[in-house]
C-alpha cells in the first residue's frame, strides 16, 4: 500500500578542511590533478526536503542565512535533482536551505549541501541508490562533491574524486576554523599555482605526529592567496600564536583552521565568521 504520509527530512550539511594539498599537474582536460586529505567537520547548514503535494512546480527552492547569488538553474541542489530524475521518478519538493558555511572559503559548503541532498532523496523516496550511483551524481557537480557522499577522512586524488582510506584520527582535538571574510576564487587561485611532483600527503600524514605537521604539510594554494589576501596570512599566523599545533588554509582558500590539544580563546577572531568543536 501506498504510503499516505508527506514525506520530510531534515539533515545538516558539514564543512570538510584540507589537510595538506597538494597540485601536481595540469590535465589535458583542463582541470587540475591534486591529492589532499579531505576531514569533515561539524560546520553545519541546514537542508529539510518536504514532498509538495500541492501541483506546485517539482523542485521549489527556499534560502535563508547568508545570501546565495546566482539563478536557481546553477544552484547544484537543482542540478542534482535534475540529473537523478532522468532515471528515478522523484515528486514535487521544497527544499529549504539555511546557509551558516561562508562560500569562497575553502570549506566545501555548497558540495556538502548537494551530495546531502542526493542523500535525502535516497533515504526520503526509498529510491535504492547505490552509493556509485550517488558518488557518480555528485562527481558531475563539483570536485569535491563526491567526497560528502562518504563523508569520513579520506585520502583524495586526481581532481579530488578517487578516494583512498586514510589512517587518521583526531579525536581529541579541538579544531577551529576562521574566515577573513575573503571570497577567494577557484579557478583564479588554480591559475596562480605552479604544479609540481612532492612527497605522497597520505605518507606524511600517517608518518608524522600531528605535532610536527607544521614542518611536514603544506597548502600550494598558500602562497599565491597569502601574496593577494595577507589579512589570510595573518590570521593563519594567530592561530599558531595561541598554540595551534597545525594551522592551515583549507582548499583555495581564505579560511584557514588550526589543531589544538587544548580549547582555544577566540578573541582575536570574535570579528570574524568562526567555529570551533573538539573532534571525535
Amino acid at each position: 500500500m501506498k504510503n499516505q504520509y508527506i514525506r520530510a527530512v531534515i539533515s545538516f550539511p558539514n564543512a570538510k578542511i584540507n589537510l595538506g594539498l597538494h597540485i601536481t599537474e595540469k590535465r589535458p582536460d583542463g582541470f587540475h590533478n591534486i591529492e589532499t586529505v579531505f576531514y569533515p567537520t561539524g560546520w553545519c547548514d541546514v537542508l529539510e526536503l518536504i514532498e509538495n503535494r500541492t501541483g506546485a512546480r517539482a523542485f521549489n527552492l527556499h534560502l535563508s542565512g547568508l545570501p546565495i547569488a546566482g539563478d536557481l538553474h546553477d544552484n547544484l541542489l537543482y542540478k542534482a535533482y535534475q540529473l537523478i530524475s532522468r532515471s528515478h521518478l522523484l515528486p514535487n519538493i521544497d527544499v529549504y536551505l539555511h546557509k551558516v558555511i561562508p562560500m569562497g572559503a575553502g570549506l566545501g559548503g555548497g558540495s556538502a549541501d548537494a551530495a546531502f541532498f542526493i542523500n535525502l532523496l535516497d533515504q526520503a523516496f526509498e529510491l535504492g541508490l547505490t552509493e556509485d550511483f550517488r558518488i557518480e551524481i555528485a562527481r558531475q557537480l563539483g570536485s569535491d562533491c563526491a567526497f560528502f557522499i562518504k563523508n569520513k577522512p579520506l585520502y583524495a586524488r586526481e581532481k579530488g574524486d578517487v578516494f583512498e582510506p586514510v589512517n587518521i584520527n583526531l579525536a581529541g582535538y579541538y579544531l577551529a576554523i576562521v574566515y577573513a571574510n575573503v571570497h577567494s576564487n577557484t579557478k583564479e587561485a588554480y591559475s596562480l599555482v605552479k604544479p609540481m611532483a612532492s612527497t605522497p600527503l597520505k605518507n606524511l600524514i600517517e608518518q608524522t605526529p600531528v605535532k610536527d605537521w607544521r614542518s611536514v604539510l603544506k597548502n600550494d594554494f598558500e602562497i599565491s592567496i597569502f601574496s593577494k589576501y595577507p589579512q589570510v596570512q595573518a590570521l593563519r599566523d594567530s592561530l599558531y600564536n595561541n598554540g595551534a599545533l597545525y594551522a592551515c588554509m583549507s582548499g583555495s582558500g581564505s579560511a584557514v583552521f588550526g589543531l589544538f590539544d587544548k580549547e582555544p580563546v577566540l578573541s582575536e577572531w570574535a570579528d570574524y565568521p568562526h567555529w570551533v568543536g573538539l573532534l571525535s
